[in-house]
């Protein structure tokens, strides 16, 4: 499987997500939700990470999966020292601690990053969320791209 991972626009100073990954100061990132929620448990060591910019149809990156870490049933104290433990990699703003501040959580670290340029033209569909599991990279691309179905986001 590869992943196709939604990026924030905006952060602090005008840095964006996509720019951290890109220059290698942002090695990891993290999902959450109150109940367990993809990628939770659907990410794996070695498997592709595709990144591209909420707001943008473009993929401009991709990496390989170092590691995954998943939990369930945090404690407000656990959530804080597992974001606290790992800011070094994920570099999150104040705003996306508060938002990453859930009881479930998935930090996907990753190495490798490649730019693709040009970027890949991402065919948006209307059912998408933040993050895919797909087949293969195609199957979002203008003019290979299938029509999007949860099948791999199920539990």
């Amino acid at each position: 499987m590869v992943h196709l991972v939604y990026c924030d626009n905006t952060g602090k100073s005008g840095e964006r997500e996509l720019d951290k990954i890109m220059n290698g100061t942002k090695t990891m990132v993290v999902r959450g939700a109150a109940g367990r929620k993809i990628p939770h448990s659907r990410v794996f060591e070695s498997e592709t990470l595709y990144f591209m910019e909420k707001g943008t149809a473009n993929i401009s990156a991709l990496a390989k999966v170092k590691s995954v870490q998943n939990y369930v049933k945090l404690t407000d104290s656990e959530i804080t020292k597992i974001l606290a433990d790992n800011q070094c990699k994920l570099c999150l703003t104040d705003k996306q601690k508060e938002r990453w501040f859930k009881k479930c959580l998935c930090l996907v670290a990753f190495s490798d990053i490649k730019v693709i340029d040009p970027p890949l033209a991402f065919d948006h569909q209307g059912n998408m969320d933040d993050w895919l599991i797909i087949d293969k990279i195609e199957d979002v691309v203008v003019g290979t791209s299938i029509p999007y179905n949860y099948e791999k986001s199920r539990f």
